[in-house]
């Protein structure tokens, strides 16, 4: 592992930990991997809030729009193999659609340029309204002329890539949950993902849920819908370890692929930008691309009915990382940027110095807590209630083994002032005195305020 990987990952843990209970959210598995290897696999809170199921990493999520990447592999493999051609039109596979629909290439429809519907006329399948659609209902929607014609603009469609589905049938002459199983998730070695829930039999499955509002509370979202027709763009299920594994070997850098890195490439890169959005996003075949510089990513995401989902490749990091969320506003994205936040930090500082060993972990006031972290040659003062935790974090140069002085801070906070650790007779830190303000552990800190303002009011005098 990169020497200043393992410590980023520490703080990754610590930081979502906290932001779980902090934003009380159901649960979260994430993982991370470097190359081939996974370095990191981990999950906190419930998977059914009403049952209390404690969430593991071998917990399955609906990944929906995940899905979209395994059928463009798919899709790829078979062009690679003579099967089809990624420019022939899609009326050559499938029969009953509109004529403007079965114009447009296969290579259109999987980089969401075709101009299709996005849900047809009724979306009630993506909010439990009514079952997901089957193959005559898909088709009777699509017999109808799409909104826009093909290669005009980047237009997402769900619609589409079921699409696709059917047309890996027709070529293959198999059923796609069966082919894509066999061709595309097992030649990548993946034993936690099925293309619909139905394979997934007993196996623990996190179960969704919905936001606080507008009941006061969350509810729990079964989320056990077959995907029907719709599984090729929205039905899988898999836990966050096999999504980054899958989407690793999607790098044109990977070793190992069920592709060539010509098909890796192909995918991956950026064919369509999302104008009209401020995120900078493009799209490329059955891929989201994103990010500046040599923090360039690209991956999918995902929403299920109850879940929110995101997976990157940061090919030049040799990077995967897979954020899952149970909750229909789950923090799936912003937890994912902040973790390259963190990760970013590390990477430009590097290692900590073993002189800082003790210059770390959460502290506490009445006000909020604080983590000190070291990074490199100094340690920084972050804010883990932030989803940029080290977003102005202020620097402390270490002058003495338990005394420091912030050096770099926003005139905010106490720049050019001292901070030291406080020891007990075993020599442990209790306590840090930060520049004014005496920060204690999170026990201590309850303890003061229990005794402060949770005492019992004294017994009045007698007469």
């Amino acid at each position: 592992m990169t020497p200043w990987l393992g410590p980023a990952l520490d703080y990754v843990s610590s930081w979502l930990d906290f932001q779980l209970r902090h934003q009380q959210q159901p649960g979260l598995a994430i993982a991370v991997m470097q190359g081939d290897r996974l370095v990191l696999e981990k999950a906190w809170g419930a998977a059914d809030l009403d049952g209390g199921e404690a969430l593991t990493p071998r917990h399955g999520f609906r990944i929906a729009s995940h899905s979209k990447s395994f059928t463009a592999a798919g899709l790829l493999k078979l062009a690679e193999q003579g099967h089809l051609r990624l420019d022939d039109s899609v009326g050559r596979y499938v029969q009953g659609l509109h004529p403007d629909i079965a114009a447009a290439t296969l290579r259109q429809i999987v980089s969401n340029s075709a101009g299709l519907t996005r849900d047809g006329p009724d979306a009630g399948q993506f909010t439990d309204r009514r079952p997901y659609l089957d193959k005559a209902s898909l088709l009777a929607d699509l017999a109808v002329a799409p909104p826009f014609p093909a290669a005009q603009r980047f237009k997402y469609s769900n619609h589409g890539f079921a699409l696709l589905g059917l047309v890996i049938e027709t070529v293959m002459e198999t059923p796609y949950a069966a082919w894509i199983a066999r061709e595309v998730i097992a030649e990548a070695g993946l034993a936690e993902t099925t293309p619909g829930i139905e394979g997934w039999g007993g196996r623990p499955r996190a179960k969704g849920h919905s936001g606080r509002l507008p009941l006061g509370r969350r509810v729990v979202i079964p989320a056990d819908n077959p995907g029907q027709a719709m599984d090729a763009a929205a039905g899988f299920v898999a836990t966050a370890a096999d999504l980054a594994r899958f989407f690793a070997q999607l790098s044109p850098k990977a070793e190992r692929s069920l592709l060539s890195p010509l098909s890796r490439r192909e995918m991956s890169r950026r064919h369509w930008e999302d104008r009209e959005s401020a995120l900078g996003r493009h799209y490329g075949l059955g891929t989201i691309s994103g990010g500046q510089g040599d923090w360039r990513w690209f991956g999918h995401s995902g929403g299920f009915q109850g879940f929110i989902t995101r997976t990157s490749v940061f090919p030049d990091q040799d990077l995967t990382l897979s954020v899952l969320t149970n909750a229909i506003d789950g923090l799936a994205h912003p937890w994912h940027d902040g973790i390259v936040q963190i990760l970013k930090r590390f990477k430009e500082g590097g290692a900590p110095a073993p002189a800082h060993g003790d210059w770390r972990g959460r502290w506490w006031t009445l006000w909020r807590c604080g983590d000190l972290v070291p990074v490199g040659d100094t340690v920084l003062i972050a804010d883990p209630a932030l989803l940029d935790p080290f977003l102005d974090a202020p620097e402390i140069t270490l002058i003495a083994p338990d005394e420091g002085r912030i050096d770099r801070a926003s005139g905010f906070h106490s720049p050019g002032e001292t901070v030291r650790l406080n020891r007990a007779a075993d020599g442990s830190v209790e306590s840090v005195q930060l520049a004014g303000t005496l920060v204690l552990p999170e026990a201590a800190m309850k303890a003061e305020m229990e005794a402060r303002y949770c005492a019992p009011p004294a017994e009045p005098l007698s007469a």
